[in-house]
Parts: C-alpha cells; sequence; structure tokens
C-alpha cells in the first residue's frame, strides 16, 4: 500500500479512533520565537486527541553542536517507545498550519524505518478550523517496541558537501530566504556568518507552501524551474538547521524525485566554521 504524503482533516477526524493510526504533534518554533512562546505549554494547552508531543528540539541530538541534528538511530528508538509510538502504525504528523516543522518529523520518522507516515494538511489550523476537537495536557501511552532501522542513509555530512561544492555534480538548494541567501541580512541564530554554500541554488521552502499544504505539482515545478533546479536530477538540500530544508526534499518527492539528501549540519555547521568558504 502507498502512503499519501498527505491527509486531510476530515479524513483523519474519519479515522482518529482506527487502530492502526497514530497522531503525534510536530510542532517547533523558528530561532528566535522560543524567548517569547513556549511550544511544550501550547501543546500542553490544547492538542489534536489522542496526539503526544514528537519535541523536535529534544528529539534531536542535544550533545551536538549544532541544533536539530539526527540523534543516534538506537537512542531515537528509546525514545519513541517511552512515547509510546508504535513504528507498525500509520503515523499522523502535524504542526500548527505553515509546514514548518511537520516535514521534519515526516523526515526523521521515515529515515529511522517507519513506512507508513502522513502529514495532516493544515495541521492544527486546518483542524481547528474544520471545529474538530481538541483535547489538552499530556498524552500518556503505554510503551511500545518500536525499532529503528536504517535502510537508505540520506544523510549528507560535511566531507561530502564541501566536495559537492567544489566539484559539483549533484545540485545544492538551500531553502532559506533570499536575504540570507545573499548575506544582506544576519543569521538569526548569533554567531553564524552571512552567505551561503559556494555553488548552491536558492528557493526558499515557503515559496513551495500553501495553506499549510504544499503546491500543486504545477505550481512546484514551476518554483523549482525559476530557482534553476532540474527536478529530473539528484539534489541535495540545506537550510538553517536541517528542518525546513525538508519542505524541499518532500516536494521533490512528490514530484518524483526520491534522490535527495539532506545535509543536516546546514548553516548551523556551514556558517560557524571560518575555515569553510562562502559566497554572498
Amino acid at each position: 500500500m502507498t502512503t499519501e504524503i498527505f491527509v486531510t482533516p476530515q479524513w483523519l477526524m474519519d479515522h482518529l479512533n482506527d487502530t492502526h493510526i497514530q497522531v503525534l504533534d510536530a510542532r517547533l518554533l523558528p530561532p528566535g520565537q522560543e524567548l517569547v512562546r513556549d511550544v511544550e505549554a501550547e501543546y500542553l494547552a490544547g492538542h489534536l486527541p489522542q496526539a503526544v508531543f514528537f519535541n523536535i528540539g529534544q528529539l534531536s541530538d542535544t550533545k551536538a553542536p549544532y541544533p536539530h541534528m539526527l540523534p543516534r538511530a538506537e537512542n531515537f528508538a528509546v525514545a519513541m517507545r517511552e512515547l509510546g509510538v508504535d513504528h507498525e502504525k500509520h503515523l499522523i504528523v502535524y504542526d500548527e498550519g505553515n509546514l514548518f516543522s511537520a516535514p521534519r518529523a515526516w523526515w526523521m520518522l521515515r529515515h529511522f524505518g517507519v513506512e507508513n507516515v502522513s502529514i495532516l494538511a493544515g495541521g492544527l489550523r486546518a483542524w481547528q478550523q474544520a471545529e474538530f476537537p481538541l483535547a489538552s495536557g499530556e498524552t500518556f501511552l503505554a510503551p511500545t517496541q518500536f525499532e529503528s532501522n536504517i535502510v537508505h542513509d540520506d544523510v549528507i555530512p560535511l566531507t561530502k558537501m564541501l566536495l559537492l561544492s567544489h566539484e559539483g555534480g549533484t545540485q545544492i538548494i538551500d531553502a532559506r530566504a533570499t536575504a540570507r541567501f545573499k548575506g544582506e541580512v544576519d543569521e538569526p541564530r548569533p554567531g553564524l556568518r552571512r552567505g551561503h554554500i559556494p555553488n548552491s541554488l536558492n528557493l526558499p521552502w515557503d515559496q513551495l507552501v500553501s495553506q499549510g499544504c504544499l503546491k500543486d505539482n504545477a505550481d512546484l515545478r514551476a518554483e523549482f524551474r525559476r530557482a534553476g533546479v532540474d527536478i529530473t536530477q539528484p539534489a541535495v538540500v540545506t537550510c538553517g538547521s536541517g528542518v525546513t530544508a525538508v519542505v524541499l526534499l518532500l516536494a521533490l518527492y512528490q514530484l518524483g524525485q526520491q534522490d535527495v539528501g539532506l545535509y543536516d549540519g546546514s548553516w548551523g555547521e556551514w556558517g560557524s566554521r571560518d575555515d569553510l568558504p562562502v559566497r554572498p
């Protein structure tokens, strides 16, 4: 069975009590907003019924020097077991409705071997607009036997990024805003240089999004074409911390291109290193 990338709020409402469905709240705040908002408190105040909190920050490698780096497979498996997430079920992930972080949760789960993962189209906002019920407080589920199984290692390390940037052969696509890509503004995270990886292309992630979902395929193709991306060729995606880059990966996946890697260190790593080349 082919799992749909997106499911609608109505579909999820109709299947919410199915035993093979599990819902994960994957809300994440953009850098800087954590100073004025508490995303975990927002989850506790209102979330989809039976949804556990898939805290991307805490589920990342907290010992890494760069934000949102993938954890070790065994650590991720332990965390999922404790949350009660079953890798054999159809997992539905959602964010607050901007498609900012749900794709990262979708990608993390698939990277670690979950076969059936979908994103709630429109996220929490669409669910509320449909006037479907919310729950409050923490969701507690019985521990499971989640197994991590990395079938395809699509994470690109710094050493390979240096080679790709210097020698070419694979498109590098940066999902950050154009002003950041061009080095016209400071990065939201302190201590990072301005600019971009040499020989990379720029396609801001939000240009692919409409109402918390990907644009239709014709519009996606047009956006990639304008950015100079050949969607028939392999690519590596990057951004500020490996989160919104997955929106590009998701769009390419929807268009049939699955040969896409993710530079997980992204600008959080590259922009912090004085020994790496930067282009304005």
